[in-house]
């Protein structure tokens, strides 16, 4: 029952409409009608700028992160670590739906990659370190974040079933899905990069200047 009333509580925590709030309380504007329509940092990136999306994008990663923690407010889950990792990610996906489908936003919500991210943060901190750092060369070298979030997951199996090779089969059952989660939920994403109109976001400009200068 405790637990139960837990895999709620991490629903409730990923159902917190960050990039909504955040666009109403600073835009006075719905976050779901402009750009792609989801409500999450890629949105809030391309929509409100690299600062917005940047604070939207780490309340996200703590969502995930303190929805999946839970799970030590109950003692039974301090010593038994097989347990511990179970309910982890039982909370943590928890918390994605949450995110996906969130009750406080009438049920439209975001990609779930931040929370999911944060997630994997209070798992596997190791592997999360090798996504986050997927993540940042891609973004750095094209500036487009679904392309990062999507290569970034499919960093996820490839550490877990290949280069740290986890025992844990519930683990590598996750480390699969998520991957599987995220090319479901960025399809719109994957034919825009196919046809070259996915939006990037608007850092590094500075850099991307001195390029067309020297090329000119």
């Amino acid at each position: 029952m405790k637990e139960f009333g837990l895999i709620v509580l991490a629903y409730l925590l990923g159902s917190i409409p960050t990039a909504l709030l955040i666009s109403k309380s600073f835009f006075g504007i719905d976050i779901r009608e402009y750009g792609s329509g989801n409500m999450g940092a890629t949105n809030t990136f391309r929509v409100l700028g690299p600062r917005y999306g940047t604070i939207v994008m780490v309340i996200d990663i703590l969502k995930g992160l303190a929805a999946t923690l839970l799970c030590f407010m109950l003692p039974f889950y301090m010593d038994n670590e097989l347990a511990r990792i179970n309910m982890m990610i039982g909370l943590g996906l928890s918390a994605v739906v949450g995110h996906i489908f969130p009750i406080f936003a009438n049920f439209k919500g975001g990609k779930g990659v931040a929370t999911l991210f944060g997630m994997i943060v209070a798992l596997q901190p190791v592997v999360a370190a090798s996504c986050v750092a997927v993540f940042i060369v891609v973004l750095y070298l094209t500036r487009y974040v679904s392309l990062s979030s999507i290569l970034a997951a499919l960093m996820l199996p490839i550490c877990v079933l290949w280069i740290w090779n986890e025992n844990e089969t519930l683990y590598r059952i996750f480390a699969l899905l998520v991957a599987i989660l995220v090319l479901v939920t960025h399809q719109k994403n994957i034919i825009r990069l196919i046809k070259g109109v996915e939006s990037r976001i608007p850092i590094l400009k500075h850099r991307d200047r001195r390029r067309n200068r020297k090329r000119s």
